[in-house]
C-alpha cells in the first residue's frame, strides 16, 4: 500500500521549483529530513490494495484504488502490459487516472475457493512501473459497509454508505450531443453536523474511454435525494464513467482511514459520429 511521509505542501511557479529544491537540498545540514515538493506532471500511478469484504454467497470482493503522484496531470493508461492483472489482465479496472488518492475505486470479485492465491496489479507510466499484489490474509480483512466514524451514540457502528441507483445506467448518444447523468440516492442520516445531517455529495470522472469529458457540475450536492450533470466528450467512442457519492464521513471528506461510507456508481456512454 502507498502512503506519502513528511509531505509539505508547497505551492510556487514551476520555473523556481526545482531551483528551489536544489537550494534546500544544499542548505539542510546531514540527517535532516528534505522536503518533498509537490509536482505537477511527470510522475506515475501507484497501484493500492486496500483489503477484503466477504460476500453472503462466500466468494469475496478484493478492493484496489490508486495514487497518482501528480498534482495537475490526470493519465490514461490502457489496459495492456502497462496496466494489466495476473493473473487475467483486464479485471475491470480504471484506464483513466485522476490526480491524487482515490480509495477503493473498484473491486474484483473472486469465488469462495479462492484460498492463498493472489492478484497482483502492474501499472507503469513515465517510465516508472509499480505493482501491487493482493491477498486474502486475514490482516486485509476490512468493513466496507459500516464505520464508526458518524454512527450514533446508541448504534455507533450505524453509519452506512448510500444506496444509490443511475438513472439509464447504459447509453447511445450523437457526438455533438451530452449525455445527462440523472442518480438517485438514500441515506441514514448520518453523520450529524449541529444536529443535522451532512448530506450527501456527489462528484463525477472518467473511468475509461478514448477522450476528454467534461462534466457540468463534476461535484454537487444531493438534493432531495436527486443529482444532476451533463457530460460531454472530446471525441466517439466507449466510455465509462464513474460517480462517488459520499454521505460527508467517506473520501470526498478526505477520510481515507476508513472504507465507508461512500458509494461507487457506473453509467456506460457510447458517443457515435464524427467531430
Amino acid at each position: 500500500m502507498y502512503q506519502e511521509y513528511n509531505t509539505v505542501n508547497i505551492d510556487m511557479p514551476k520555473s523556481i521549483s526545482g531551483t528551489l529544491a536544489i537550494l534546500l537540498a544544499c542548505a539542510l545540514p546531514a540527517g535532516s529530513q528534505l522536503v518533498q515538493l509537490r509536482h505537477w506532471s511527470g510522475q506515475g500511478v501507484a497501484p493500492v490494495y486496500e483489503g477484503f469484504d466477504t460476500n453472503l454467497d462466500g466468494s469475496f470482493n478484493m478492493w484496489f484504488g490508486y495514487m497518482n503522484r501528480n498534482y495537475e496531470e490526470a493519465l490514461d493508461i490502457p489496459v495492456g502490459p502497462a496496466n494489466k492483472f495476473e493473473p487475467a489482465p483486464d479485471r475491470g479496472q480504471p484506464t483513466h487516472f485522476l490526480i491524487r488518492r482515490h480509495k477503493d475505486v473498484f473491486k474484483v470479485t473472486v469465488p469462495k475457493d479462492f484460498g492463498d492465491k493472489s492478484l497482483v496489479w502492474t501499472l507503469a507510466a513515465h517510465g516508472q512501473t509499480q505493482q501491487v499484489t493482493a491477498s486474502l490474509k486475514p490482516v486485509w480483512m476490512i468493513d466496507h459497509q459500516r464505520t464508526t466514524r458518524g454512527g450514533n451514540i446508541d448504534t455507533i457502528d450505524s453509519n452506512t454508505p448510500p444506496v444509490v441507483k443511475v438513472q439509464m445506467p447504459e447509453q447511445t448518444i450523437a457526438f455533438d450531443t451530452p449525455a445527462i447523468l440523472r442518480v438517485a440516492a438514500t441515506d441514514d442520516g448520518l453523520p450529524v453536523r449541529r444536529g443535522k445531517p451532512i448530506g450527501m455529495t456527489i462528484a463525477w470522472g472518467k473511468y475509461r474511454g478514448p477522450g476528454t469529458v467534461t462534466f457540468e457540475p463534476t461535484e454537487t450536492a444531493v438534493v432531495n435525494g436527486t443529482a444532476e450533470a451533463r457530460a460531454t466528450f472530446s471525441e466517439p467512442g466507449e466510455y465509462i464513467l464513474q460517480a462517488v457519492v459520499d454521505d460527508g464521513s467517506g473520501e470526498l471528506a478526505g477520510n481515507f482511514g476508513y472504507h465507508c461510507c461512500w458509494t461507487n456508481a457506473q453509467v456506460k456512454i457510447t458517443v457515435r459520429g464524427t467531430k
